[in-house]
């Protein structure tokens, strides 16, 4: 099972993205830009949407909107969720951070090879026999490597581990570009990481082709990418379930993360988050209020109003953290993190008072 401190950073990035797309949830279609071309395209759809869609011009702004909540998630809340289950972070190789790294012109030939072969489909993508190619202790760095940022990064005593997160149907050109991508940026971690085993895949957070949330199968996935199976070989792909249970060294993560989504995620969202945001429920609603804070992970949040009767006094003495204290829990769809260290650290500082 995932701990406590896990469930609740996640439960934060879940809390973050539904707030941000509450915010932009369309009402009506008075704000909607203006679609002459798209509105002109779906008169031919006008029989089949008309017992589905009465309102075409919402239709097209609620079309927007869902295509904002699939970039969120792919650009941030996959990003965010797989980094806090590893203890991972994004890390950029760049010269801007100062970190461009450097690879040897022999495997940059190898890599153009490679990719070619594959291209041409003259070999299969094999994991050990690109490496083989590309790893080799004889050669020194000459030339830079092109720019590229890991979306997943961890290293251990013996191995680095990135991890390049994608959507769900990438273009052909996309899956040989990533593939590219990937051998260029092991083959500079090799020089970088020389005395450690470097390992990169290519990372997808659901399968598409499966009946089942959590159930995944990579062959049949592979197929459905276009040019899939050209470029990538199973060892190098984690997909779905797999994925998430390589991040968190853990079991059934798919499922824990969808479990605590589920919590969060009902019609009473805004209703619930306004009254946890409001610190005078504490007193008010304190029964609903803790309900809520343990249907959506809060433990951090839960232990302060459990404490709050017996500090109460000696907080309301203190303007300072007093202050503090009636700052809101989330500030729009941000987690109040500040707020939540000077309260349990004075928690922890009373009960430790003789």
């Amino acid at each position: 099972m995932l701990s406590n401190e896990i469930k609740e950073q996640i439960a934060h990035e879940v809390i973050r993205t539904l707030y941000s797309r509450f915010e932009n949830f369309p009402e009506n279609a008075n704000d909607n830009r203006n679609a002459p071309f798209h509105e002109a395209f779906l008169n031919a759809f006008s029989e089949k949407l008309a017992n589905h869609v009465t309102d075409i011009p919402y239709f097209i702004s609620l079309a927007s909107w869902l295509h904002g909540l699939n970039t969120t998630l792919g650009q941030s809340f996959f990003e965010n969720v797989a980094n806090i289950l590893s203890n991972g972070y994004k890390k950029p190789f760049t010269v801007k951070y100062n970190s461009l790294l450097k690879i040897h012109s022999h495997q940059k030939q190898q890599i153009s090879e490679i990719i070619t072969n594959l291209k041409n489909a003259n070999l299969t993508p094999n994991l050990n026999d690109e490496n083989n190619l590309l790893f080799d202790n004889e050669l020194s760095p000459n030339i830079d490597a092109n720019n590229f940022t890991v979306d997943v990064f961890y290293e251990s005593d013996e191995e680095i581990i990135a991890i390049e997160l994608k959507s769900v149907r990438p273009n052909a050109g996309e899956m040989r570009g990533e593939k590219q991508k990937i051998l260029e940026a092991k083959s500079a971690l090799f020089f970088e990481y020389p005395d450690k085993t470097i390992k990169y895949y290519i990372g997808f957070p659901f399968d598409p082709t499966s009946e089942v949330d959590i159930e995944y199968d990579k062959t049949r996935f592979l197929n459905y990418l276009i040019d899939g199976n050209k470029y990538f070989a199973h060892d190098e792909v984690l997909l779905s379930n797999e994925l998430w249970d390589y991040l968190s060294d853990d079991t059934n993560t798919m499922k824990q993360i969808l479990y605590i989504i589920n919590s969060i995620a009902t019609p009473q969202f805004m209703n619930y988050y306004n009254l946890i945001n409001n610190f005078n429920n504490i007193e008010n609603e304190t029964d609903e209020y803790l309900r809520i804070l343990e249907n959506w992970y809060q433990f951090n949040e839960k232990k302060i109003v459990q404490n709050y009767s017996k500090i109460k006094d000696i907080i309301e003495d203190n303007s300072r953290l007093n202050r503090k204290f009636k700052q809101p829990l989330f500030k729009k769809d941000k987690y109040n993190v500040s707020r939540k260290d000077a309260l349990l650290r004075f928690i922890i500082n009373y009960k430790e008072q003789p």
